[in-house]
């Protein structure tokens, strides 16, 4: 099982973005290096970033929060897929993708031969109408099966729509009763996000309780022996969850920019949507999970 990693530092630690202003990169042979990184002001009371649709936003810095220690100049890329590095060249992070019901079918064989080492999968969602209901993904057990037996490392997440901490405790059983027969050795993770274009049930919480429901349901986790986390992009992080109440949790962190622009921990980072993977039809979520260096 992989254990909590503890990136935070005592002092403040140097965020290091790693591309050009116009966001290129540079090849060397088959190996696309980020270009030279750079130091980031952390004595700034705001940063900045920008949304999938280009928006640009202005945060305020939490003071205290344990900032990303990573080095995106050791961001590389090989045969599509990203992977972060050591100071001496060799990779210490893991490939993986994650997928659902819209994934399918899946060549699990061909997934893992192509290099993929582990899938997040998902096990169901709470609808965002006003009923809420509980539904299974119809490809939770066909994709949970056919990775394990591929040999791939499988973790798992679950999309919330809970308005309450009683409805948070029922998504974490939900999912704990699926995953039990299941060899777990990735992180059960809280996905908490802002439905597009429609209305939600959820459109009504704040911040309290947002966050609340992210520390009911990992806790609910650990608690029964998983390791936890929360997915976010970083409109959500910087707006609706409060950080600080979750400093101890890992991050599953969602940017599709050439460089994460977070400038706090996090443990995966979900770095595009349209990842290309033998084995899969369509397009796939691609992720790093990061390693201690």
């Amino acid at each position: 099982m992989i254990k909590r990693k503890a990136l935070g530092m005592l002092a403040a630690v140097l965020l290091l973005y790693g591309c050009s202003a116009d966001g290129s990169g540079r090849r060397s042979g088959s190996t696309v290096e980020t270009e030279g990184a750079v130091q980031e002001d952390t004595s700034a009371s705001t940063y900045t970033f920008v949304d999938v649709e280009g928006t640009e936003y202005e945060a305020a810095r939490i003071e205290g929060l344990p900032l990303s220690s990573y080095d995106y100049g050791r961001l590389k890329e090989e045969g599509g897929f990203k992977y972060y590095t050591d100071k001496d060249g060799a990779r210490i992070s893991r490939i993986g993708i994650d997928v659902s019901e819209f994934q399918q079918p899946v060549d699990w064989n061909k997934v893992s031969a192509a290099g993929i080492e582990f899938a997040m999968v998902r096990v169901g969602y709470r609808g965002y109408g006003s009923a809420g209901t509980l539904v299974e993904d119809k490809m939770f057990r066909s994709h949970m099966d056919g990775a394990l037996g591929a040999g791939l490392d499988v973790g798992v997440y679950f999309f919330s729509q809970a308005v309450s901490g009683e409805e948070t405790l029922e998504e974490a059983q939900f999912v704990l009763e699926r995953i039990k027969e299941y060899d777990i050795s990735y992180p059960v993770v809280f996905d908490t996000e802002e439905i597009k274009d429609d209305t939600a049930r959820t459109d009504g919480l704040d911040r309290t309780q947002f966050t609340d429901n992210c520390i009911v349901f990992c806790d609910r986790i650990e608690e029964a022996g998983y390791d936890s986390m929360v997915y976010a992009n970083m409109k959500w992080m910087a707006f609706t969850l409060d950080l600080e109440r979750l400093a101890d949790y890992d991050k599953w962190y969602a940017d599709y920019e050439p460089v994460p622009q977070c400038p706090y921990e996090f443990s995966m980072w979900q770095y595009t949507e349209a990842g290309k993977v033998p084995g899969i039809g369509g397009s796939v979520d691609m992720n790093v999970y990061f390693e201690n260096d």
